[in-house]
């Protein structure tokens, strides 16, 4: 089997650890509205998720006006130094430049407004090596936004999304795509297992496989 023709990575969890950022901008918003705010490790579930279905398990809110609110005042904080506070993870940045040196053209698709993912990707210097950037919209799942890469052409269903959470995997999956889970963001082994992508990377040196093809699968198991 050939390689993939394009490689979709994810942001929060996979190129950088966004826990600092994200958690103090969230609690910004919840203390704002008059909600109790929360140690940051109790918020590194919601990396990854849209945003607003994030406030909305937080919160209990329904409105979507409320949810719009607090997105609002989030990204207020985010936009300031929120974004600043992420923290590139050992590794990622040399499987990024190793891959592209294959000639595979790589992407980004991340829940995150795509303002602030690029961003953060020229923060670190990454911005040159992907070809486009995909960010989310409040109400707009990434399996929808990977459908719209489709439908425009930008990836083929040989192509294949590297994220942590199986967010990201099922994206890919209710696509046609494969799926590649990364072990050092924010989704758990047990999590990835639920959702089976295609292979299981537990370091970014790891990424260099998808250059190879589909040929090395490993799986994940749910103790791992």
């Amino acid at each position: 089997m050939s390689r993939h023709d394009f490689i979709l990575f994810d942001l929060d969890g996979t190129i950088s650890d966004p826990l600092v950022g994200i958690g103090r901008s969230i609690n910004h918003a919840l203390a704002h509205f008059g909600y109790p705010t929360h140690e940051l490790p109790a918020l590194a579930p919601y990396i990854g998720p849209p945003l607003d279905e994030s406030f909305a398990i937080i919160t209990g809110a329904t409105s979507r006006s409320e949810l719009a609110g607090l997105v609002a005042k989030y990204s207020e904080r985010y936009g300031d130094v929120g974004y600043s506070e992420n923290v590139l993870y050992p590794g990622i940045a040399e499987a990024v430049v190793a891959l592209r040196n294959t000639g595979i053209p790589l992407g980004v698709c991340t829940s995150k407004r795509q303002d602030f993912a690029e961003q953060i990707l020229e923060l670190f210097g990454l911005r040159h090596h992907f070809e486009f950037v995909s960010g989310g919209e409040i109400g707009t799942p990434k399996w929808r936004q990977i459908e719209t890469l489709l439908a425009s052409g930008q990836v083929t269903e040989a192509s294949v999304m590297v994220g942590d959470r199986a967010v990201d995997v099922d994206a890919a999956h209710r696509n046609g795509l494969q799926a590649a889970g990364v072990l050092w963001g924010y989704g758990s082994a047990a999590e990835l297992a639920q959702v089976q992508p295609r292979y299981s990377f537990a370091m970014p040196a790891d990424l260099h496989e998808l250059a190879i093809g589909p040929a090395t699968i490993r799986s994940i198991a749910p103790g791992e």
